[in-house]
């Protein structure tokens, strides 16, 4: 709760210098048109004004990014269930708790649209900054797509890593690996210096270029720790994967009873299974005989419910075999 207020402390002051900084802006506007009108002109004078106009426009949209920023932290800040963090101030003399555990929910399930919404509509800048190699170039592409400076982009190229490293595509995940340790950097500086990250993003590419060897090393260090983390998820996924692709084929494969003929089979007598490789009938009753009663029910039964056996598959053929037989006799008498 500290951090959260902490943050909207900082959106209300970045506001306050960019509304201070925007009016000091437009005074030397004014003076330079006035200037401009009373016949002053200079290409100093000229290139000074265009400098300011340029400002003015860069302080106008940071201004709206600042106003839309705090507008969200107020309905963040409303939607928060009451405690005694947010509410007692000096002057209460008890705290009051009020737990609502379904707006919480509802608030997961907003972040999570936001997030859904975030990477379906910058998917491609996303998979271009994470194919970027030298530090100069993503720096001018987070320039231009300042955007995409978040924790949406950082999880959705973790999870970019982890396909490619089920899809065998090793070195392309450590490529897209180090872009998301670049942009989890970022977001580490920006809350150690309690910034926006979009304002801080040009001060780890400053230092990264110029810092000292410990600085590298903990940055490849924490590379490495993530590259073995997306290794650990593939291979956790590609398990699943197997689990379930062999648990529908085993479902396919149950015989009307229920059961598995491969466990079935795999759990039978080697004479019984000898008979089913060679599909001798003969061979199996004589295997079936040579059991006590009770366990050749138990094995036949399960043959039976798993589908490895046919009741009377073979009986009804012998009969018919003998009718035609008897047909023949009276016809010869």
């Amino acid at each position: 709760m500290a951090e959260f207020q902490q943050r909207g402390e900082d959106l209300e002051n970045n506001l306050a210098e960019c509304k201070r900084l925007l009016e000091e802006a437009q005074g030397r506007l004014r003076e330079l048109e006035e200037g401009r009108e009373e016949g002053e002109e200079d290409q100093g004078r000229e290139a000074e004004l265009k400098k300011v106009q340029a400002e003015l426009r860069k302080l106008k949209k940071d201004e709206k990014t600042f106003a839309n920023m705090l507008k969200e932290y107020q309905r963040e800040l409303n939607k928060l269930p009451w405690n005694v963090d947010s509410i007692s101030k000096e002057g209460f003399s008890k705290s009051i708790v009020n737990i609502q555990p379904s707006t919480k929910e509802d608030t997961e399930a907003e972040k999570d649209e936001i997030h859904k919404t975030f990477v379906e509509k910058y998917a491609k800048e996303i998979e271009n900054f994470g194919m970027l190699r030298r530090w100069d170039d993503s720096q001018r592409f987070l320039s231009d797509n300042p955007y995409l400076v978040c924790e949406e982009t950082a999880n959705r190229l973790v999870v970019t890593c982890i396909d490619f490293e089920i899809d065998e595509k090793h070195a392309v995940m450590e490529q897209v690996a180090h872009q998301a340790i670049v942009m989890q950097f970022i977001l580490d500086l920006a809350r150690t210096l309690k910034v926006d990250p979009r304002g801080c993003f040009r001060q780890f590419f400053s230092k990264i270029k110029t810092a000292d060897q410990p600085y590298h090393d903990a940055f490849h260090h924490e590379l490495e720790m993530l590259k073995e983390r997306v290794r650990s998820c593939a291979r956790i996924r590609m398990e699943d994967a197997m689990k379930e692709l062999e648990e529908e084929e085993k479902q396919k494969r149950l015989g009307p009873g229920g059961l598995d003929p491969v466990e079935v089979y795999e759990s039978l007598p080697e004479e019984i299974q000898r008979s089913f490789d060679e599909k001798n009938i003969q061979m199996l009753q004589e295997a079936m005989n040579q059991l006590h009663p009770d366990e050749g029910k138990y094995h036949l039964k399960r043959c039976i419910d798993s589908g490895l056996w046919v009741p009377d598959s073979g009986e009804g053929d012998d009969e018919e075999e003998e009718d035609e037989e008897d047909e023949e006799d009276e016809e010869e008498s």
